[in-house]
């Protein structure tokens, strides 16, 4: 395997999106037409354009897919990117290392908040493609945000979950007990890797074969790297979220690369 240079470009009015992620002559992110995600505002439903969106303090519920998806960020001098509410200030710094793209995160907050996080990452994958994790590692399979099922990967409710294959009218979401995920798709590699003083760390799995929305399905599907390991804040108990530790401040850091063959 060899290394592929990745390049980031980034959408810091419409929520600091990730619109670009590419290397070696591929865009790993997918996308689609979403009219009303260039007006989205605080609390609209969420508006799925794809690429990679910041979901934070939570995932599902209330706000859908958090708040800060539809803030805009602002710059600051240093380079890094920022958005403030009266509960929190969120800072990602972006760089790109060795072919690498780094973020890193710096939550400040009270002490005791707590939240959800994840780099909802949509991938514009083949149907060959497979996502490689560890066998056995801990999934559990979720319905309406309410978990269904606890198993090992990748069939922890009696369907592999690691092969995409072709669209079968099914759409799947789980937590992984996992900081790390490969997703292998013809000669290409992509590697998602989370790292955190604090605990919980997953990755989460959006699973869709045109199983949703009801009525206009399409295909998409998300590996997202996590703090929690629940998607809906509101439902989470204390040791399904992350808490802002006794010094006000929080940080971690996501690393993502890609390799060929």
């Amino acid at each position: 395997m060899s290394a592929v240079g990745l390049k980031v470009l980034t959408d810091l009015e419409h929520g600091g999106r990730w619109t670009s992620l590419s290397g070696g002559g591929r865009e790993w992110l997918w996308h689609r037409d979403e009219p009303r995600r260039a007006g989205a505002a605080p609390g609209d439903e969420f508006a799925d354009a794809g690429g990679l969106e910041e979901c934070f303090p939570t995932i599902s519920g209330t706000p859908d897919h958090g708040e800060v998806w539809a803030r805009p960020w602002s710059r600051r001098a240093d380079g890094a990117a920022v958005v403030t509410t009266e509960r929190y200030e969120l800072t990602r710094t972006l760089t790109e290392a060795a072919g690498a793209v780094v973020a890193d995160y710096r939550l400040t907050a009270d002490p005791g908040f707590g939240f959800i996080w994840a780099a909802h990452a949509l991938l514009d994958l083949s149907e060959q493609a497979r996502i490689v994790v560890p066998a056995g590692v801990s999934t559990t399979v979720f319905d309406d945000a309410d978990p269904i099922a606890t198993g090992p990967w990748p069939a922890p409710a009696g369907t592999r979950l690691d092969l995409l294959g072709a669209s079968d009218g099914s759409a799947t979401a789980a937590t992984l007990a996992t900081a790390e995920v490969t997703i292998a798709d013809g000669p290409d590699r992509l590697t998602l890797r989370l790292e955190a003083d604090a605990e919980p760390i997953s990755t989460a799995l959006w699973r869709n074969l045109e199983g949703w929305p009801e009525g206009a399905p399409y295909r998409s599907v998300g590996i997202e790297p996590m703090l929690g390991r629940a998607f809906d804040l509101a439902k989470a108990g204390r040791d399904a979220q992350a808490r802002v530790p006794a010094s006000g401040e929080m940080v971690w850091r996501l690393s993502v690369w890609a390799e060929r063959e």
